[in-house]
């Protein structure tokens, strides 16, 4: 049977490192944490994580503000209220809910956030920082998997990683990040020739392709390192990944489940870059390695 990853526990346990964290922060130097959370509109799924993240706020200690916001809010609504969180001092963490209705411009919403209040780490001044191994915020979901490897004892360096998916959220950073690591990576597509055989080389396979069970053993080397980043609902209605988890566990070495694996690790760091926002005059930290301090 694999090594399965548990993304609950190892959350819990970042979650705990946290909230000691900020109760010194609060005893020591009577400083505050603040997240302040913007959705717009009412779609279900983005209201369950919303919630999520105030309930991670509220056990850590993290002050959260909250902005609902009808979905016909226009852009320069919107625009106008980042601008004022963006100049208020005792906001460290800014968080727009993805994704927003149809009419207004994501790309234009992220760029309006202050890099140094983007705990989401989408804005292009902090993804570039991690090309170049600059200071500044991370990624919640890659920073999530590389902390999942390293605490469940998965030696990344030297290692051949292959993500399947490219996306700025979960394919690209992650990439950056296991190159951090010195693993030798290797991104694939839909554009891929021989998918399979490029993935069975996989010492790590990270998959987030979007696509329910995609990822069957005819993908995995056995052995392999399995993190499935996807979670969708199937005809049942249960939660399930990109990968087929009854088909690939009896193959791999570890593998991460869905529900319980990446998932609650995107919240928990999360909560890390939010307290890192609120220290050094609401800087980032200086040691941007994925690590939880």
């Amino acid at each position: 049977m694999p090594q399965v990853i548990d993304g609950k526990v190892i959350s819990a346990c970042i979650k705990e490192e946290l909230k000691e964290r900020v109760a010194v922060l609060k005893e020591t130097r009577g400083m505050s944490v603040c997240l302040a959370v913007i959705q717009v509109g009412k779609d279900p799924a983005s209201t369950v994580y919303v919630g999520n993240k105030k309930k991670a706020c509220a056990y850590i200690g993290i002050d959260s503000l909250s902005y609902e916001l009808p979905v016909e809010t226009t852009q320069e609504e919107l625009m106008r209220l980042i601008e004022e969180l963006n100049h208020k001092e005792e906001v460290n963490g800014i968080l727009v809910q993805l994704p927003l209705p149809d009419h207004i411009d994501e790309n234009a919403v992220i760029r309006s956030i202050d890099p140094k209040k983007d705990v989401d780490g989408f804005h292009p001044q902090n993804v570039g920082a991690l090309c170049i191994g600059q200071p500044g915020f991370v990624s919640c979901t890659p920073a999530g998997i590389i902390e999942l490897l390293k605490r469940s004892g998965i030696e990344i360096a030297g290692k051949e990683c292959v993500i399947i998916g490219r996306s700025n959220i979960v394919g690209k950073p992650m990439a950056l990040l296991l190159l951090r690591e010195n693993g030798t990576v290797t991104v694939t597509h839909s554009r891929t020739r021989n998918l399979k055989e490029v993935t069975r080389r996989a010492d790590i396979l990270v998959a987030a392709v979007g696509r329910p069970k995609m990822i069957t053993r005819e993908y995995v080397k056995e052995g392999a390192v399995v993190i499935d980043v996807g979670i969708h609902r199937n005809e049942a209605g249960k939660l399930c990944g990109d990968v087929d988890y009854e088909d690939v566990a009896p193959v791999c070495g570890a593998i991460t489940p869905v529900p319980g694996g990446v998932g609650p690790m995107t919240i928990a760091m999360l909560m890390y870059n939010c307290v890192e926002a609120g220290i050094a005059g609401k800087v980032p930290g200086t040691d941007r390695k994925g690590n939880c301090l």
